[in-house]
């Protein structure tokens, strides 16, 4: 609950259970013991504003609360009343009205002055309510109802407060409820909003990476893509050769971005250049990577791809924990050129260590 309102609700709740105390002290006729008419509204006092200012104090954001834990999807609720609290409010409600008419001639028991813990009783069980113990607050009521009935009759204190007792604990009740069920709906819809923003701001990262492929496609391959359609297609073996490096650069930035910086870059096509067959795949793995790790495992793949001479290479991330990228090249053997390709590089590099501050 915002703290501003919290303290707005406990100093009406205070000056509220105040005036009723008040009103037990205006004797319209005298009062046989009063100092036991005291005690009790001293007991009542003492009683009421515990329950008022208990858990008062802030907590810090994102704690949770104690006491009874929040539904799921709840937003956190201010703190219920403690076991030991809720049986002295149960205490209360059956010591204070039995001290006020004790302490009051017979004559004076429907005095307003002597029915005031009526009210105030209802105030404080609507106080346990708005506390999370409602079950307690009914306790209560059924308590306020029998200890009245026997010192004053059912219809004098049907008519005197106990109704008004019962009716302040259930709209207490009802607009908790309400309030509880609003600020689901609110976490609700700000959930939705959130993701609603995340998928913009994914799609619209995606789109712009999209238009940064498609410039660097047209830079790599306009002018050879135009120069196919003047030739018609008749090109000079260099132009085939940098038709053929320009499709392996574009293979590579489709497929395995995350993998490609300018050193990466140059040695892929050293690679090809030396006639070698590049395939570059980003399965996943690198995701959730740093970008300090995502730096390091780029330059262990530039130097892995330095000295490569093997006929095809193959580079693929990994989903494994440990192995980051994995890079495979396959040859046939000089002395068996038509026979299967054998391994002659096998290179793993594994996912950087994350550095601790000393």
């Amino acid at each position: 609950m915002n703290m501003r309102v919290h303290t707005g609700l406990s100093i009406v709740a205070v000056v509220f259970t105040a005036y009723l105390a008040v009103g037990g002290l205006v004797w319209t006729s005298p009062v046989s013991q009063p100092a036991l008419f005291i005690a009790a509204l001293s007991l009542y006092l003492v009683t009421t504003w515990l329950c008022v200012f208990w858990d008062f104090a802030p907590r810090p954001a994102g704690a949770e609360p104690r006491g009874e834990e929040a539904p799921a999807g709840a937003l956190p609720k201010g703190a219920s009343l403690p076991l030991w609290l809720c049986v002295l409010v149960l205490a209360t409600t059956v010591l204070v009205p039995l001290a006020t008419w004790s302490a009051v001639d017979e004559g004076a028991r429907l005095q307003p002055f002597a029915t005031w813990s009526l009210g105030g009783i209802g105030a404080l069980l609507t106080i346990v309510t708005v506390r999370r113990r409602p079950l307690y607050a009914w306790i209560g009521v059924v308590l306020l109802g029998v200890s009245s009935s026997l010192w004053i009759g059912l219809p004098n204190s049907l008519a005197l407060g106990l109704v008004g007792a019962a009716v302040w604990v259930i709209v207490a009740q009802l607009l908790t409820g309400l309030v509880d069920r609003a600020a689901v709906d609110t976490a609700e819809l700000t959930g939705i909003q959130r993701r609603s923003f995340e998928w913009l701001a994914s799609q619209e990262g995606r789109r712009r990476e999209r238009r940064v492929r498609v410039q660097q496609a047209l830079a790599v391959a306009g002018p050879l893509l135009i120069r196919t359609i003047e030739s018609d297609g008749d090109l000079e073996p260099e132009e085939r050769e940098r038709a053929r490096l320009a499709e392996g650069s574009l293979r590579d930035e489709l497929r395995g971005p995350r993998l490609l910086d300018e050193a990466v870059r140059a040695r892929l096509q050293q690679a090809r250049l030396r006639g070698s067959t590049v395939t570059v795949l980003d399965e996943g793995g690198l995701d959730a990577v740093s970008p300090a790790a995502l730096e390091r495992i780029r330059a262990d793949l530039a130097e892995a791809l330095a000295g490569a001479s093997s006929e095809r290479i193959y580079i693929r991330t990994s989903p494994h924990p440990r192995v980051a990228v994995t890079v495979v090249g396959r040859s046939r053997r000089r002395e068996d050129p038509d026979g299967d390709e054998v391994v002659d590089l096998w290179h793993e590099i594994a996912h950087p260590r994350p550095t601790l501050d000393r």
